[in-house]
């Protein structure tokens, strides 16, 4: 196995360097140097056992989580869970903003690793961007080899612990009901396209289209930023590029709430005359009016596993666990068959 000693050679440092960088002492030093460490330990699969026991112990409360951001409805609910069962650990939980933003999230995890948090979550959607998913798994496996854990929520390439909702499963169901009312022209307002999210409920959604035999032409769909105003504007474009549509299904309650007030400026009455779906069933989805057709996932109840799992003991070379989280179609008042005639 590699030493301490080893990896000071390959990156050209001095042991204690390369043990500060590796520890995450506050010592400030250059990023190129951090970087030429953290290569060293990630080619050479060194493992410092010392710090991992010292990182597993109870005295290290911190627990990191990274998401989109906290003040979204999604968002809130899982951080919900995740402090509670945190709280319940006696557990500090740092919570990071990325906006979306992939260098702050590669930025963050340099930051808490730094901080010697015991634990990152990860509670935002995995990316269809090859480069960086390449450099977020590298600098999360240099983490996890340093001694400490990591969990995710939703579908990403980072082969550890991770909490799956059933996000294809969740757009079949909506395209299901949908063309069970008799909707065969609807458009779809999607979340942003780089994002695995998106991709998995649009191909549940396509999944629903065939087995019913219809297409979801790409110009029904149009891309948004998963909140109420890109939803509204989405809406908007749909419906005056296919003024022949009868239904929108939204891919979160928050652009669906946003298509809803968009409706209603147009003095267009749902359900009457046109249907609206949504998903995640966000606490406000009920007290819309009309109250939102859409699908659950027990969004405090996947933040709640991902803590659950992120507490876990480190346990060797162990396979990971993976928690797969059902979706559920809930019939609410916001979609009802297309008004003929």
């Amino acid at each position: 196995m590699a030493t301490l000693a080893d990896v000071a050679k390959r990156a050209g440092v001095s042991p204690a360097t390369a043990s500060r960088i590796i520890n995450g002492s506050s010592k400030p030093v250059t990023e190129a140097l951090r970087e030429r460490v953290l290569a060293a330990v990630e080619e050479l699969q060194y493992v410092p056992n010392a710090h991992a026991q010292s990182l597993a112990r109870s005295h290290r409360s911190a627990i990191g989580v990274i998401v989109h951001d906290v003040s979204d409805p999604y968002f809130a609910e899982i951080t919900r869970g995740l402090q509670r069962v945190a709280t319940e650990h006696g557990r500090l939980v740092i919570i990071c903003n990325s906006y979306r933003d992939p260098d702050k999230e590669l930025q963050y995890v340099e930051l808490l690793r730094a901080h010697q948090v015991a634990a990152i979550v990860l509670a935002g959607s995995g990316y269809h961007d090859e480069a960086f998913t390449a450099t977020l798994a590298g600098k999360l496996r240099v983490y996890e080899r340093t001694g400490g854990r990591v969990a995710v929520i939703g579908r990403h390439e980072h082969a550890g612990d991770a909490v799956v909702p059933d996000n294809e499963m969740g757009g079949y169901l909506l395209g299901a009901e949908l063309y069970s009312l008799g909707h065969t022209d609807f458009g779809v307002v999607a979340g942003p396209k780089v994002l695995t999210t998106t991709t998995d409920r649009l191909a549940g959604l396509r999944r629903a289209a065939r087995e019913h035999g219809q297409k979801l032409p790409a110009r029904r769909v149009a891309y948004a930023d998963f909140d109420r105003a890109s939803g509204a504007a989405a809406a908007a474009s749909l419906l005056d590029a296919e003024p022949g549509l009868t239904a929108i299904a939204a891919l979160n309650d928050s652009m669906a709430i946003g298509v809803l007030a968009l409706l209603r400026s147009r003095g267009i009455v749902v359900p009457d005359q046109f249907s609206v779906v949504g998903f995640d069933d966000m606490p406000v989805a009920r007290d819309v009016t009309p109250a939102l057709t859409t699908v659950r996932l027990p969004l405090a109840e996947m933040g709640a596993r991902a803590m659950t799992l992120a507490l876990r003991s480190p346990g060797g070379a162990r396979p990971p666990l993976i928690e797969e989280i059902g979706a559920e179609l809930v019939r609410r008042d916001s979609a009802g068959p297309p008004r003929t005639g």
